[in-house]
């Protein structure tokens, strides 16, 4: 389920018990084999709390889902069978059970199903290839599916980021290693074969040398034992060759890039960016040590003293970042890459080789002053602590990490590598710090500004524009060694919020607190709601508060304003916030229509200090002329890049038809020319007259420590509440019975070849007695239709090589590499999307290869066998009854039921309930009712925005007549609008 404007995750709560004396979990009530099945905490001579560990049966018996009892117990006492209702209420019963230890055979051989496909995918991965045409004795030449676009390399053509990268690899030296073309497409391939090559032998001969267990690393991570998972990894990947490990020894290489250049590449965005580039020796095996991570700690400094505090003062820079990046050319064997980028003013763009010379003195009082202890003794504090008390992340995610680890660290390290400062070492510091010289430095300008009256050099892989600099001398010489030290420069302060008090509050608390959020105060100011986390037991916290701002959305003018301010206030709060960040005590401001976000959250032990900075800041803040110009420009330049991205484009066009209350980016932007800080301090004090304040406790905080915050709050605002009608209310267009709405819309960026189409249904609201079972429906029919979708329309790169004998074979189209569907909430409107992002085919044909598939799915869903449904649906269930993998989701959730005033904090549950009565003609009758076009409760509007190649004069050609959106202002005024509900 996608929220509009919020991504809201919404997996179950597991229910702690007032006492630990049973827990039964979902898997032993649906009679699934788990080895978590049970827990039971016992009497074992009188002591208590004993565990106790045994063998747990589930008897399958009809009517019931599962009989609890051993051989002897069932002649002892009469057993009571249990249906599903009663088995939901078991929370607080007391149930005597008698366990007998038994020995079972051993079955490490039966692979649960997930389980067992992917491993088998990855096996058969890991062989030798088997699908390349046969060898030929003349023709050495693999034939290339036509009509097939470079795939993934269209994604990134538009990414300045990426052009970037490429043109440093352009402009290496042409015998390194560097000096290739990063990301591969069709025409690296046909030059390839033009050129002799062998694409059959080499691609051979990649799977020769490095597809052997010397270099190949995996990780499996399941509920099973070790004993278990080993078992099925050797009997499924036995078969793969050895091979030597990876040589860890690092190279001696050429340098990369030529001295004293200085390279100005054309922006696609309107930024203006220095990069900066120093190439460090290979620092793997010194990972204990992290001297790198030392120097990017302070040359990425946010607080006082330090360069981005300097360079912001001057109005130059509004932000800066440090270190060795962790992707392959800057982090590899070969180099390691120092990188610092920042991000510059217009003035800022003027002065590129003062801020340099700065950079450099900066350098050279690293070097007066020595290597501090006190500082890498801070790094390493908050190193061990947030390794010792991390958060659980998704288990794909963190197979992912451990697998890249396993490249990197020595077995012992593999999960501790990227967390450990342990080794100081200053003399290691001096010597990485000795390669920070202008000699081995490379400098590269993006920016939009760019001379197109000078010479212009094209890079011939992206198309970028470039021109190449000589630095001078002199300059090199300054920089080498500066004859003086800015006195503004100088060391951080002491962190003040690396925490030192680790306790864990749920010993300390009553055992009465509710398994979700309640309510511990509401005024007519504020309300607050409060859990304390009784299931993680770390001691971190998540403080989240939404500001409703007086008149802070009411027209075009108050809403630029209150972004101005929203704006302004963060970048005063930065020194505070970036100290308190780097002790990972996270926070982030954010603004929603006439809703100011804060959310701080992190270790908690320093949680109320920074509070009560932010808000004492907050109280008596004033914007200043110097920082309202810098910040008045990055807004411009912001909202000039708005809509870039074609996906980002067309979400934002269709919210733009569908909310009543919308300001335009384009609109905003003729706009905010004209306002001035003058404009801005008259409207402060009538935007904060009045307030109300909703906000959310969640983690290791006891009630009397959020009732404290509470207070902080009061005595910062005490102003009037804002009345309940006088704060924004968002209302969604009610789309007519049977609309067919379309949209069109150009790119943006003129260059970019991608278009969408975003293919909208309008279902129902989310409200009433029947909101869980349509939520139900939309996520059951979401989780049927997605992996159809996603092979029919998709491109695969499998299929981008191919026999031609077998072109015509093909059955599955290849429209694109974005392809997904999903449902969506728009401020408690419930409705589903289609989209597909393609480079190689226009709109129309896009939305009727999707209305084509939408047809399609009527034989789909009545094909679809009972085992087959029983499998969507009791997984989408399991989904839905999983636990959190962490505070940070937990919270997430339960918050996203307070900003859309649901307060349904067991919805999950809710809907895992109503799911287990849905049948396949239900959701059937639902694809009836809203996505089939003869339907008059089908309501649909299509977003089409056209990329540079597309003409757009195609729109007219099509076979059906949808009703075409031209005058939107016009189209919203004849439209009716759904109550608002949040």
């Amino acid at each position: 389920m996608i929220e509009d404007f919020l991504t809201a995750d919404e997996p179950t709560l597991e229910p702690t018990p007032a006492e630990p004396v049973l827990e039964i979990l979902y898997h032993a009530m649906t009679g699934t084999s788990h080895p978590q099945t049970i827990r039971v905490l016992g009497k074992l001579q009188n002591h208590e709390d004993h565990p106790i560990t045994a063998d747990f049966y589930v008897l399958p018996v009809a009517t019931c889902q599962a009989v609890l009892g051993d051989g002897h117990g069932l002649q002892r006492f009469e057993l009571e069978v249990l249906d599903n209702k009663q088995l939901h209420h078991l929370d607080g019963t007391g149930l005597f059970l008698q366990i007998v230890p038994c020995n079972l055979p051993n079955t490490t051989t039966a692979h649960p199903t997930e389980i067992a496909q992917i491993l088998t995918r990855f096996d058969t991965i890991f062989s030798e290839p088997k699908d390349l045409p046969p060898r030929r004795s003349h023709d050495h030449q693999i034939p290339l599916q036509p009509n097939h676009a470079p795939i993934k390399f269209n994604q990134v053509l538009q990414s300045d980021s990426c052009r970037l990268q490429q043109l440093q690899c352009h402009t290496s030296a042409p015998d390194h290693p560097f000096n290739r073309f990063f990301w591969g497409n069709k025409k690296s391939l046909v030059d390839a074969m033009e050129k002799g090559l062998n694409l059959r032998e080499q691609i051979l001969k990649l799977y020769r040398d490095n597809y052997h267990g010397g270099l190949m690393k995996l990780v499996v991570i399941g509920g099973e034992t070790l004993d278990v998972l080993e078992s099925w990894v050797l009997e499924l990947f036995n078969n793969i060759k050895k091979g030597p490990p990876l040589k860890q020894e690092a190279r001696t290489e050429v340098p990369i890039w030529k001295a004293g250049k200085l390279y100005r590449l054309e922006a696609v965005k309107d930024v203006h960016i220095l990069n900066l580039s120093w190439t460090l020796p290979c620092l793997r095996k010194d990972y204990l040590k992290k001297s790198e991570d030392y120097l990017a700690h302070l040359i990425g400094h946010e607080g006082k003293g330090s360069l981005h505090f300097f360079l912001k003062a001057k109005g130059w820079a509004t932000s800066i970042s440090a270190g060795v990046g962790d992707e392959g050319m800057h982090r590899s064997l070969i180099a390691y890459i120092f990188g610092m980028s920042i991000h510059l003013t217009d003035s800022g763009l003027q002065k590129i080789f003062d801020i340099i010379g700065y950079v450099y003195q900066y350098l050279k009082l690293l070097r007066q002053v020595s290597p501090q202890a006190w500082i890498f003794k801070e790094l390493q504090d908050i190193g061990n602590m947030e390794f010792r008390f991390a958060e659980e992340q998704p288990q794909d995610d963190y197979a992912a990490e451990l697998g890249e680890n396993l490249l990197v660290y020595p077995p012992e390290h593999i999960i501790y590598g990227d967390y450990a400062f342990k080794v100081w070492d200053e003399e290691m510091i001096e010597y990485v710090l000795g390669f920070f010289t202008p000699e081995n430095m490379r400098v590269d300008v993006v920016s939009k500004s760019f001379n197109k009256s000078q010479d212009f050099q094209c890079e011939p892989w992206f198309g970028s524009r470039y021109i190449e600099e000589d630095i001078s001398p002199s300059l090199m010489k300054e920089w080498s060694d500066p004859s003086e030290i800015d006195m503004s420069l100088h060391l951080p302060a002491k962190n003040e919020f690396i925490p030192f008090d680790f306790s864990i509050h749920t010993d300390k608390a009553s055992i009465t607190d509710s398994f979700y959020p309640r309510c511990i105060l509401d005024e007519p100011l504020m309300k607050f709601w409060y859990k304390l986390d009784r299931t993680f037991k770390l001691p971190r916290a998540n403080t989240y508060f939404r500001i409703t701002l007086k008149g802070g959305y009411n027209n075009l003018k108050n809403s630029l304003l209150t972004e101005l301010f929203i704006l302004l206030l963060k970048d005063e709060l930065n020194e505070v916030t970036y100290q308190a960040s780097v002790a990972k005590l996270e926070s982030s401001v954010s603004l929603f229509s006439d809703k100011l976000e804060f959310k701080v959250y992190g270790f908690n032990h320093k949680l109320p200090v920074l509070l009560s900075k932010v808000l004492a800041i907050a109280k008596s803040f004033l914007p200043t002329d110097d920082r309202f110009k810098v910040i008045k420009e990055d807004m411009e330049r912001t909202l000039r890049n708005t809509n870039m991205k074609p996906l980002n484009h067309s979400s934002y066009l269709r919210l733009q038809v569908l909310c009543q209350s919308f300001w335009d980016a384009d609109e905003k932007l003729s706009l905010l020319n004209d306002l001035s800080l003058t404009d801005l301090k008259t409207f402060i004090p009538e935007l904060l007259s009045q307030l109300y304040i909703e906000g959310l406790f969640h983690g290791n905080l006891l009630e009397e420590e959020a009732i404290n915050i509470s207070n902080i709050f009061r005595s910062n605002f005490s102003v009037q509440p804002i009345p309940v009608d006088m704060r924004h209310k968002e209302y969604v267009m009610c789309l007519p019975f049977g609309a067919d709405l379309v949209r069109d819309v150009k790119v943006k960026n003129k260059l970019e070849t991608n278009s969408v189409v975003e293919l909208y249904f309008q279902i129902e609201p989310e409200v009433g007695p029947e909101l869980t079972k349509l939520k139900a429906l939309v996520d059951l029919f979401d989780e049927i239709v997605e992996e159809p979708l996603f092979n029919q329309l998709r491109y695969h790169y499998t299929e981008l090589f191919c026999d031609p004998s077998q072109i015509n074979c093909r059955t599955k189209e290849q429209l694109g590499y974005v392809v997904d569907c999903s449902p969506r909430v728009t401020y408690r409107i419930l409705g589903f999307c289609f989209r597909v992002q393609s480079s190689e085919y226009n709109p129309v044909y896009l939305q009727g290869r999707i209305d084509n598939f939408i047809s399609g799915l009527k034989e789909l869903l009545d094909g679809l066998d009972c085992e087959s449904f029983e499998n969507y649906r009791s997984g989408l269930i399991a989904k839905l009854l999983e636990k959190d993998p962490s505070l940070q989701y937990e919270t997430n959730r339960f918050w996203g039921q307070i900003i859309d005033k649901r307060y349904m904090f067991d919805l999950s549950e809710k809907e895992a309930a109503e799911l287990r009565h849905i049948q396949k003609n239900d959701v059937i009758a639902w694809y009836n009712t809203y996505l089939t076009q003869s339907s008059p409760k089908c309501r649909r509007l299509a977003v089409r925005v056209w990329g540079c190649n597309a003409e757009l004069k195609e729109a007219n050609r099509q076979v059906t007549s949808p009703q075409v959106i031209e005058d939107l202002t016009a189209f919203k005024i004849s439209s009716k609008f759904y109550p608002s509900f949040c």
